[in-house]
């Protein structure tokens, strides 16, 4: 008679996130591609599911904005996602919706019944300004979009190492 090893697995669950601004166009799929990219870096990006939302519906389909997308390009992140308008459901489907602005958060707060998702700024996590808005580089030119990319990458890093500790990943 053959005894089997009994393996000592770890189930981690999959925590799901969803990055949010005004259009879905340029802070959001930054933040997105940015946090899919150091969980990539950490070896991890299997334990997320993570998408970006808008709290409006002008741009649904389409790619980020080409500046966004270039100042991405430059830094070695992909932006891969099209716009999409936040939907009812998402707030049951993600674990954890990051709003880039006190607005984007209001607007999520009027339209969120039921909400079950945590909601928190994205810089809450930004050592430098934690209760600052994500400015929205839009009506800028590219150095407004390389300040955002900046900010989005302290904020995701330790957005990232909150996730680590306290899902024990």
């Amino acid at each position: 008679m053959r005894k089997c090893a009994i393996f000592d697995l770890k189930i981690l669950p999959m925590i799901r996130i969803l990055f949010v601004c005004l259009g879905n166009i340029c802070r959001s799929p930054m933040a997105e591609g940015m946090f899919l990219h150091l969980a990539a870096e950490a070896g991890i990006a299997g334990h997320f599911r993570v998408d970006s939302a808008g709290t409006g519906g002008w741009h649904e389909g389409e790619k980020a904005d080409r500046r966004m997308r270039a100042t991405a390009q430059s830094h070695g992140v992909e932006l891969v996602s099209r716009a999409r308008k936040v939907r009812s459901e998402d707030f049951q489907d993600f674990d954890y919706i990051i709003p880039m602005d006190r607005s984007n958060y209001q607007d999520l707060r009027a339209v969120g019944q039921n909400i079950l998702s945590e909601m928190i700024m994205m810089r809450h996590f930004d050592p430098q300004a934690p209760e600052a808005d994500v400015p929205d580089p839009y009506m800028g030119d590219q150095e407004d979009f390389e300040e955002v990319y900046q900010i989005l990458e302290r904020s995701n890093r330790n957005f990232l190492a909150f996730l680590r500790e306290k899902h024990h990943i």
